[in-house]
């Protein structure tokens, strides 16, 4: 790599700072070649797409298997690297923080915590607690590594929106640089969260065909992520070719294709 680690963080740090950015998901070194090629600057990983690739579903994958997987992805770019980390692997917030620390030295620009365990959101006060361990834990590796926040209530049924900021908030003062809640569609409530963190940049999924990256840059985004979305469109078309070649012995003209 001809960029060293302390520029790829600065850089990274410096996109949220105006402006909003797309951070689409590798699972792979191949996806990740690609989207170098495609001229994005920045790239995250996404914990469902490496789940898939491995046979596995989100969630499955333990977490040394994570840090090697993220070892991978930042060695083979010269692009900043966001973790998917989960919810750190961790209930308490001194576990959260000693797996962060692991996470930081794997080369990570940036590294989100998520605030549920299954189906179930951590009560807030715990929750807060995680996002300051690891806060903590970055400052003290001296890795100006950027730390995301996410509330993951609409991603399981919990859309009210007002309990989502607060957590959100709640996340901004407790040290997230970013704040995060996946799931969101309705413009207000994207409005609505903007508003409630400023300055603090917000990140916003891609979850859907009718979300476009420049109405939401107009709403203040700073940066865009779309999961597992390229993952599983890479998988849609797999399957669609092979049930193709399953049921009519051929396959569609995109598989002949220079890659």
């Amino acid at each position: 790599m001809t960029v060293d680690l302390k520029s790829k963080r600065a850089t990274f740090r410096s996109l949220h700072g105006e402006g909003c950015f797309l951070l689409p998901n590798p699972w792979d070194i191949g996806s990740v070649r690609r989207l170098e090629k495609l001229g994005f600057v920045a790239l995250a990983s996404t914990s469902s797409g490496m789940a898939w690739a491995l046979g596995r579903e989100d969630g499955e994958v333990a977490r040394d298997e994570v840090l090697n997987h993220l070892r991978t992805l930042c060695d083979s770019t010269d692009l900043p690297v966001n973790a998917d980390f989960e919810a750190g692997f961790a209930d308490r917030p001194e576990d959260v923080a000693a797996n962060v620390r692991l996470a930081v030295d794997t080369g990570v620009a940036g590294l989100s915590i998520e605030d549920r365990t299954g189906r179930t959101l951590y009560e807030l006060p715990l929750a807060v607690e995680r996002i300051k361990a690891s806060r903590e834990a970055i400052d003290q590796a001296g890795a100006d590594v950027v730390l995301v926040g996410r509330s993951e209530g609409f991603l399981i049924g919990r859309t009210d929106i007002d309990a989502t900021i607060e957590r959100l908030a709640a996340y901004a003062d407790a040290g997230a640089d970013c704040l995060y809640a996946p799931g969101l569609q309705d413009p207000a409530h994207i409005d609505a969260v903007v508003a409630a963190v400023a300055p603090k940049p917000v990140n916003v999924l891609l979850l859907g065909p009718d979300m476009r990256v420049e109405d939401l840059a107009a709403r203040g985004v700073r940066r865009v992520s779309v999961g597992g979305c390229l993952a599983r469109a890479a998988w849609a078309g797999f399957d669609e070719a092979a049930r193709l070649l399953r049921d009519q012995g051929m396959l569609p003209p995109q598989a002949f294709r220079r890659a």
